[in-house]
């Protein structure tokens, strides 16, 4: 099996924008008793993806329509992302027509995604958005790699290499369910050096950046749901060894259903960069839960001790033999608690070419600790989105 788009994205999915963490929010631990089918249950798989080498990706079924239509589509392989915000999905897997979102002048708009390792370009359109019996209405969306924005910006691909296509990306679209409500928020809305250069307007000319107020930027489809709209539970069993694949659920809203209640899990609330706190061999880090990456990242191997992994398994940890470690977790609101996790070597994970889901897969990231999808296996990890009220107060926060 070849893992080149999985290593190459596994940093990528980690953050949303880095420009966007300017408030708070949390994460949590614990294990909550909830339904597997419902109108507000989404059915998630780990598996190979659309082209069957991705590693540790978590994905699902979205399904499009035109605004106010049933002219609709059902879009699978779809990647489950807590640490991102918004729908975006690859123009070569979208059939149903939407309609172009333009700026105040008639221009139409397009975004520039910035991840950590890349960026993706294209034009945001609006859409209803369906996931299990929820719906968001007429919602920005970005459509990634249309024919009609070819030319990407170089103010946008100089912030990292455009992922546009299907083997580049691994997925039919990225789903962010993140704890923020718009992508960008108050950065995008101001003209100036302050903006990020996310949004810009393309006339016949080239396109240029501009500011985006936030009811027209790329939403988190939750928030646009008209209930069960405070934030999320993805729940993934646990996995003793290497296996081909895991189903799972993520369940919509927080303590607004009987299936969704906090239960007693801990509630780690983020500072003002959005980040928990990692503390890991007597030092602490910027920590986040994010489903999107699909490994522990965390240090350099010279600061974790760990050997780094060569040839086709770059990117990754290769441990001689597996490596039990354990790090702290503290939210700013002080609630910790101790994660116990094991990495294991890639090249003999890997070796199997029938396995995709890898619950000790781990790999080097300066800087911060980044808690991948090996976090979520075993564990009911709820996101609440900013501003929402949930039985524990408003989000944002994690709890697990």
């Amino acid at each position: 099996m070849h893992f080149a788009s999985s290593r190459e994205l596994r940093i990528m999915l980690a953050l949303a924008y880095a420009a966007l963490w300017s408030s708070c929010g949390g994460s949590s631990h614990s294990s909550t008793s909830s339904s597997s089918s419902g109108g507000n249950v989404q059915a998630v798989s780990v598996n190979g993806g659309p082209n069957g080498n991705y590693a540790n990706g978590v994905f699902t079924n979205v399904t499009i329509c035109a605004p106010g239509s049933s002219t609709c589509q059902t879009i699978n392989n779809v990647l489950v992302d807590t640490g991102s915000f918004g729908l975006r999905v690859l123009a070569s897997a979208l059939t149903v027509s939407l309609p172009q979102q333009n700026d105040a002048t008639g221009n139409p708009v397009a975004e520039c995604a910035q991840f950590v390792l890349s960026t993706m370009w294209g034009p945001v359109k609006t859409a209803d958005v369906k996931l299990a019996g929820e719906a968001a209405s007429s919602i920005p969306i970005q459509v990634i790699g249309d024919s009609a924005f070819s030319m990407v910006p170089a103010s946008c691909s100089s912030h990292g290499k455009p992922q546009q296509t299907l083997g580049a990306l691994g997925a039919n679209g990225i789903l962010g369910i993140g704890f923020f409500i718009q992508d960008c928020g108050n950065a995008c809305a101001v003209s100036g050096a302050g903006n990020p250069g996310v949004y810009y307007a393309c006339p016949t000319s080239a396109c240029q950046i501009i500011a985006q107020p936030g009811a027209k930027q790329v939403q988190n489809p939750v928030a646009a749901f008209s209930t069960d709209n405070n934030g999320t539970l993805l729940q993934l069993p646990s996995v003793s060894g290497s296996t081909s694949s895991a189903n799972g659920s993520l369940i919509f809203g927080i303590g607004t259903q009987s299936n969704n209640g906090l239960g007693s899990a801990e509630v780690f609330r983020p500072d003002r960069s959005g980040n928990l706190t990692t503390t890991f061999h007597s030092a602490s880090y910027p920590g986040f839960l994010d489903s999107g990456s699909n490994a522990y990242f965390f240090l350099t191997s010279s600061a974790s001790g760990i050997p780094p992994c060569s040839s086709s398994e770059h990117g990754f940890y290769c441990p001689s033999s597996p490596d039990s470690l354990s790090a702290l977790n503290r939210g700013s609101n002080g609630t910790s608690n101790t994660v116990n996790f094991t990495i294991d070597s890639a090249a003999t994970l890997f070796a199997n070419g029938g396995d995709s889901v890898f619950p000790n897969l781990g790999g080097p990231s300066a800087g911060n600790f980044d808690w991948g999808l090996p976090f979520f296996f075993g564990r009911n990890v709820f996101t609440a989105i900013e501003t929402r009220n949930t039985p524990i107060g408003t989000g944002p926060f994690w709890a697990y």
